[in-house]
């Protein structure tokens, strides 16, 4: 309406004035003024960034530090502090070139490399770039973290950082791109009319349920498979190691509760009603499968855990992130309901199989991310995100996701297998009886 009401204003003074019809219609059609930076919505991003990256730091560290054994507690903090340093380093130094530009559908370009052209004045649409560089930061930061869940009590220091130095290049990076980059081949930005990889759209992920939960999910569950497991892991009684200090994990649940608002309604890059309706369908997600994870634990075990309960919070904030910008609270409440019964069972398959998913990275965040993904296809409202659920959105997600997990298995297979064979992945038996904390570090809790 602004710009009916401005041509008509300019196309009525030239008449009276007098002057050139054709000069007056080429006024009219000149394009509107380029964005300007919307405070608001600057306020508010700066504000989603330091919640995603409260997610980490101190939100996850406590989360996972609390549930590890006590001789391992500050590895396990160290591992999420680490992360946070290192992927900040490699993200201003390529990660965000190479998501963020152009060049195929693959990965983009080294136009931006140590952010070459991002200045205080530059922005990214109505908000500066810089804020958007950060922004971005943060969640690469948390994906790489959470996959040392799966081993934080008997992976290497040496190893755990060549490992995120190169998964996330190799991994990440380019799975980053498909998703939210120029023209990646999953989301298809910047393409009109994209029918995705084989003709049925592009995969919808609002705020990382592939990027983020499916992609560390499944680097974690390589991981676990690829680690020999803990000496206190024994899949026959279903035993593990007793959690430190539950009150730090209930500490860090609630804090990655409280950032994931920043992660989800952060991701509308702007303070608008998408930022408010990704919020709300956030905590009805959250809640729906915290009860939902509680109430079958209660049948199964006759005793709710703490631990269970505040696990399904995770799960259903894991499973709403890819949904929470195009479905409705009837949709959040189902995913929810979903997730929080799906991962209670997903996170017993490591006894059944063997395999020392220390801290239930696969169970919580691949199996929720899968639901929220796949589930996406079936609740979106085109009214909310502008996409329908339908059959084709469904195939959509189901290729988003196959895609993503068969990249990331074959990729973290390689990277792991490469570190084993050259510096090796795990410490000795000697370092894990005595544990992370003094074999590493030299430091223990008393």
């Amino acid at each position: 309406m602004k710009d009916v009401i401005r041509n008509f204003l300019i196309l009525l003074v030239i008449f009276v004035v007098g002057g050139d019809p054709v000069f007056a219609q080429e006024i009219a059609a000149a394009p509107v003024a380029t964005p300007v930076l919307d405070s608001g919505s600057t306020a508010w991003m700066l504000v989603s960034t330091l919640l995603v990256l409260m997610m980490t730091i101190p939100g996850l560290a406590l989360f996972y530090g609390g549930m590890v054994h006590k001789d391992s507690v500050l590895a396990t903090l160290m591992q999420s502090f680490v992360a946070v340093t290192l992927v900040s380093v490699l993200w201003v130094t390529y990660g965000y070139s190479l998501v963020f530009t152009e060049y195929n559908g693959f990965i983009g370009n080294l136009d931006k490399l140590l952010l070459s052209g991002v200045g205080k004045d530059s922005l990214n649409g109505v908000i500066p770039e810089s804020v958007f560089v950060m922004f971005q930061m943060t969640f690469a930061i948390i994906t790489c973290a959470l996959i040392f869940g799966s081993v934080a009590t008997r992976i290497k220091l040496s190893a755990a950082l060549i490992f995120i130095a190169a998964w996330f290049t190799l991994v990440y990076v380019p799975i980053a791109h498909w998703v939210w980059g120029p023209k990646g081949m999953l989301g298809g930005l910047g393409i009109d009319g994209y029918k995705g990889l084989f003709g049925f759209g592009a995969t919808l992920d609002y705020a990382g349920g592939t990027v983020v939960h499916i992609n560390a999910g499944i680097a974690g569950l390589m991981a676990a498979i690829m680690l020999d497991n803990h000496k206190h892991f024994n899949a026959k009684s279903r035993k593990m190691a007793q959690p430190y200090n539950i009150v730090f994990s209930v500490i860090g649940a609630s804090l990655l509760w409280v950032g994931w608002f920043g992660f989800n309604a952060g991701s509308a890059v702007a303070a608008n009603g998408n930022a408010g309706m990704a919020m709300l369908v956030t905590q009805v997600a959250a809640a729906m499968s915290s009860l939902s994870w509680m109430m079958i634990e209660w049948k199964t075990n006759r005793k709710p855990s703490v631990i269970g309960i505040i696990s399904g919070a995770v799960a259903g904030l894991v499973a709403i992130t890819p949904a929470c910008g195009f479905v409705g609270v009837g949709g959040a409440m189902i995913i929810g309901a979903i997730a929080g019964i799906s991962c209670y069972y997903a996170c017993r398959i490591k006894f059944k199989f063997n395999f020392d998913d220390s801290l239930d990275v696969f169970g919580v965040h691949c199996v929720g991310g899968i639901i929220g993904a796949l589930l996406t296809g079936v609740f979106a409202i085109s009214e909310i995100g502008g996409v329908q659920g339908s059959v084709p959105q469904f195939i959509a997600q189901v290729e988003g996701v196959a895609v993503t997990i068969f990249y990331c298995v074959v990729m973290s297979y390689i990277i792991l297998k490469i570190i084993e064979v050259t510096i090796g992945l795990r410490v000795d038996r000697r370092a894990e009886d005595e544990g992370l904390d003094l074999s590493i570090h030299g430091e223990s809790l008393h």
